[in-house]
C-alpha cells in the first residue's frame, strides 16, 4: 500500500533528523506492544467522552480511539471532525470535553476557553505534526513547483491562468496550458487555513496582504468543506490547486508540488524534509501550555516549509470528575511512544521525542 510504504520512509527519515525513538519496524507487532516488545501501560477509565474539531487529525484520532477502546472496556469516545473553529467554539460552549485544532488558541479565544477551566487554564498540547501539501490537478502538467510569491498571487486571485508568467518562471520546463486556475480553499473555519495563510503572510508579505485566519478571506476561488472535501474537489476537477494535509493528499493520490524554502531550494514534501522544519520550531507557551512557533522561512537545507502542529485544547484543571480519568487516559495514550508510532502509517509525522515527553508530562498533570 502506497501510504504504508510512505509512512515507513517518513518514520526512518524523522528518526534520522530528530532522534525519534518511537518508530518501530515490525508492522505485525500486536496493538498492545511497546517498541521494546513488552505490553505498553495504558491508564484505562470508563465513561463517555465527546470531542470535536480538526478534520486534519481525524484519522489520527480515529486510530487512537480504536486502540484505546480495544484495551479499555466500558468506554465510549466520540470525535466529530467538525473543523478547528467549530471544535474550539464547542469547547468554549461546554459541549466538547476537549477540542482538536490545527492552530493554537488565538489571544481573543484564550480567555473564553480559560473560563471553562475552573481553577486552571486551557492548554494547547501538540499531538501530531501534519505537513501541509500544495496539491494540484492540471492536465499535462507534472512535477510542478512554486515559490511563496507565486502561491500568494494564485490564492489572492492575482494569477488566474496556468500559463501565467509567474508560474512559468517557477516551472521553465513544464507544459502549462492556458486553463483557468480554480484555487480551492476551505469553506469552513480551519486551522489548516490559518497555518497556510500564516505561511503566505510570513513568506510573501508583498503579495499576500490578508494576514492569517481560520476563515478564508481572499476574494474568489472555490470553497470546499473540510479536508475530505478539498481533496475530493481537487481530485475530480481539472485546473485546481489547493492546500491539504499530507495524509489526505496521500490517500487521494494527489499530485504534490515542491515548495521553495528560505534557502532558495524547491523541496519535495517527505518525512525528512518536514522533520527538518519541525526541528527548528520553538515553544511560545508557558509551563504546560505547549503552543509552538514554526519558522516558515526556514533556511535549513532540504527543509519543506509548510508544516503545522495539530493540538488538543484541554483544561489543565476543572475537568468534570467523571471525565478527567478518561481524558487523561486517551490523551496519555496519544502522547505515548506507542500512540505516536501508530501515526506513521497514516501519513502523519510523529512528534519529536523532545516534544513528545513534554506533552506526555502535561497530560499527566491534568487535574
Amino acid at each position: 500500500m502506497k501510504l504504508q510504504r510512505h509512512g515507513a520512509i517518513a518514520c526512518l527519515a524523522l528518526t534520522a533528523v530528530l532522534g525519534l525513538s518511537a518508530c518501530g519496524s515490525d508492522n505485525n507487532e500486536p496493538a498492545g506492544a511497546s517498541a521494546s516488545g513488552s505490553a505498553a501501560a495504558v491508564d484505562c477509565a470508563t465513561g463517555t467522552l465527546n470531542a470535536q474539531g480538526s478534520s486534519a487529525q481525524k484519522n489520527a484520532m480515529a486510530e487512537w480511539i480504536k486502540a484505546y477502546q480495544q484495551k479499555c472496556a466500558g468506554t465510549t469516545i466520540n470525535y466529530e471532525p467538525s473543523g478547528s473553529g467549530a471544535g474550539i467554539q464547542a469547547f468554549i460552549a461546554g459541549t466538547a470535553d476537549f477540542a482538536g485544532s490545527d492552530s493554537a488558541l488565538k489571544p481573543e479565544e484564550q480567555p473564553q476557553a480559560d473560563a471553562k477551566c475552573t481553577g486552571g487554564q486551557a492548554l494547547n498540547l501538540p499531538m501530531v505534526i501534519g505537513p501541509v501539501a500544495v496539491v494540484y490537478n492540471v492536465s499535462g502538467a507534472d512535477n510542478l513547483q512554486f515559490s511563496p510569491a507565486t502561491l500568494a498571487k494564485i490564492f489572492a486571485g492575482k494569477v488566474t491562468k496556468w500559463d501565467d508568467a509567474a508560474i512559468k518562471a517557477d516551472n521553465p520546463d513544464a507544459k502549462l496550458p492556458s486553463t483557468a486556475i480554480q484555487a480551492v480553499h476551505r469553506s469552513d473555519e480551519s486551522g489548516t487555513t490559518d497555518n497556510f495563510t500564516k505561511y503566505l503572510s510570513k513568506t510573501a508579505e508583498a503579495d499576500w496582504t490578508l494576514g492569517n485566519s481560520k476563515a478564508w478571506k481572499a476574494p474568489g476561488g472555490v470553497g470546499a468543506a473540510k479536508s475530505d472535501g478539498v481533496a475530493s474537489k481537487v481530485k475530480s476537477t481539472d485546473g485546481t490547486i489547493s492546500y491539504v494535509e499530507w495524509s489526505y493528499a496521500e490517500n487521494s493520490d494527489l499530485k504534490m508540488a515542491k515548495i521553495k524554502n528560505g534557502n532558495g531550494e524547491f523541496v519535495e514534501l517527505t518525512g525528512d524534509s518536514a522533520g527538518k522544519t519541525i526541528a527548528g520550531a520553538k515553544f511560545e507557551g508557558q509551563g504546560n501550555d505547549l503552543k509552538m512557533s514554526i519558522d516558515y522561512n526556514t533556511k535549513e537545507a532540504g527543509a519543506y516549509p509548510i508544516v503545522l502542529a495539530t493540538y488538543e485544547i484541554v483544561c489543565s484543571k476543572g475537568l468534570a470528575a467523571d471525565k478527567l480519568p478518561l481524558v487523561k487516559g486517551l490523551l496519555g495514550h496519544a502522547a505515548s511512544a506507542e500512540g505516536q508510532k501508530e501515526l506513521v502509517e497514516l501519513g502523519y509525522a510523529p512528534l519529536p521525542e523532545t516534544v513528545r515527553t513534554k506533552v506526555e508530562a502535561a497530560v499527566k498533570s491534568l487535574s
